[in-house]
C-alpha cells in the first residue's frame, strides 16, 4: 500500500477498484445504486460519491452513507456546490480515485453482486486490455407495473464476444451502429488509460459525453467485450437521454459528436479506413437533417431512405470504388 497522495492500487491483496457515482437530485434512486455497490462480492473497492450541485435530499442521503462507511465511501462536490455537469463530475471523481481500475455507476442504475469480481478477473487475466464492458439489461420493470415487465430486454452486442478486440475496430462498429455502444454502468477501465486519454471531455454535457469517452479509448486501447450481463440501466422519462430525445435535440448532439470525432481523429493521426468510412457515412446520414424541424417519424423515415441508398451503393459498387468515394478528401 502506498502513502500520501500516491494511488493505492491494492487492498487486502486484491486490486482496488474506484467506483464513481455522480448524482444530481437523485434521491429517488441513489440509495439503491449505493446499496448495489455495498452488495458486491468483491470487497476491495472505494466509492466516490460526486455531488453535482444537488438541491434536494440526495445530499443528505450521501452524507449518511459516508458517516456509516467512512473507510469505504467519500463524498465530493465542486467549489461552492456548483452544478458543472456529468463530465466535470466524473473527472472530479477520477482525480481523487486511488484504484488500479475505475468503474462508473449512474445514480439511477444498479449492479448485480458479481459485477466487480467478474470484471476484475478479466482485467487481471488480460493485462493489455484498457477497458472491459459487458451487456446490460434495459430495465423498465423497476416500476413494478405489469406492462413494464414485458419491456425489459438485453440488446444484442452485435459482435463475437468474450474476447479482446484491438483498436480501432470497435470504434468503426459503434459509429455505424453494427455493434451496441456500452452503457456507462457496464464498463471498467484502467486508471492509467483514463489518465492517458485525458478523462471525459467537459465541453460535452447532457448527452454523448459517454460516447466521446468510449471513442477515445476505442481509438487507442484493446477492449475486452463480454456477453455477461451484470448491470441494470433504469429507463425513465426524467433521464437525460429521454429528455434529449423527446426534445429532438439528440439529433444535434449526435452531429456535434461526429464533428468532434472527426477533429480528434485528425489530431491523433488515426487514418483507419473503416473508421473514416463509418464516420463520413454517419455524418452524411445525420448532418443535413439534424437542424430541420421534423417530426420524429419524418426524421426516422429520411434516415431509413438514406440508409437504403447506402446499402444499394454497397451492393452495386466494387468495394474499392465504394471506399474511395467515401474516404477521399476531407
Amino acid at each position: 500500500m502506498s502513502h500520501g497522495n500516491e494511488r493505492i492500487y491494492f487492498m487486502h491483496d486484491r486490486p482496488l477498484v474506484s467506483v464513481i457515482i455522480i448524482f444530481l437530485n437523485a434521491e429517488e434512486y441513489l440509495r439503491e445504486a449505493i446499496d448495489s455497490v455495498l452488495a458486491q462480492t468483491y470487497k476491495s473497492w472505494e466509492l466516490l460519491l460526486i455531488n453535482d450541485g444537488s438541491t434536494n435530499n440526495s445530499t443528505e442521503i450521501a452524507r449518511r452513507y459516508v458517516a456509516q462507511y467512512p473507510e469505504k465511501i467519500n463524498c465530493l462536490e465542486h467549489p461552492n456546490h456548483q452544478n458543472l455537469g456529468m463530465s466535470a463530475s466524473r473527472n472530479l471523481g477520477i482525480r481523487h480515485a486511488k484504484g488500479r481500475y475505475i468503474a462508473f455507476l449512474d445514480a439511477d442504475d444498479v449492479w448485480l453482486p458479481g459485477k466487480l469480481d467478474y470484471q476484475v478477473n478479466i482485467m487481471e487475466s488480460h493485462p493489455t486490455a484498457g477497458m472491459v464492458y459487458g451487456n446490460t439489461l434495459y430495465w423498465y420493470s423497476w416500476t413494478g407495473k405489469h406492462q413494464d415487465r414485458e419491456r425489459d430486454h438485453i440488446p444484442s452486442l452485435g459482435l463475437e464476444a468474450n474476447r479482446l478486440i484491438q483498436p480501432p475496430y470497435l470504434l468503426a462498429r459503434h459509429l455505424s451502429g453494427r455493434s451496441a455502444v456500452p452503457c456507462t454502468c457496464s464498463i471498467m477501465v484502467r486508471s492509467e488509460v483514463i489518465k492517458h486519454i485525458g478523462g471525459f471531455e467537459e465541453t460535452f454535457q447532457g448527452m454523448y459525453e459517454d460516447q466521446v469517452f468510449y471513442a477515445k479509448i476505442a481509438a487507442h486501447e484493446p477492449i475486452f467485450v463480454s456477453d455477461t450481463c451484470l448491470d441494470r440501466y433504469r429507463q425513465h422519462s426524467s433521464s437525460n437521454t429521454a429528455a434529449a430525445e423527446a426534445s429532438g435535440k439528440s439529433r444535434i448532439y449526435r452531429v456535434n459528436f461526429l464533428k468532434w470525432l472527426a477533429g480528434y481523429l485528425s489530431q491523433q493521426n488515426i487514418e483507419d479506413s473503416q473508421v473514416q468510412l463509418a464516420l463520413r457515412q454517419e455524418l452524411w446520414l445525420s448532418r443535413q437533417i439534424a437542424y430541420i424541424p421534423l417530426t420524429e417519424s419524418s426524421y426516422v423515415m429520411i434516415r431509413l431512405v438514406k440508409k437504403w441508398f447506402l446499402r444499394l451503393s454497397n451492393w452495386l459498387l466494387p468495394e474499392s470504388l465504394h471506399m474511395w468515394i467515401w474516404t477521399r478528401g476531407s
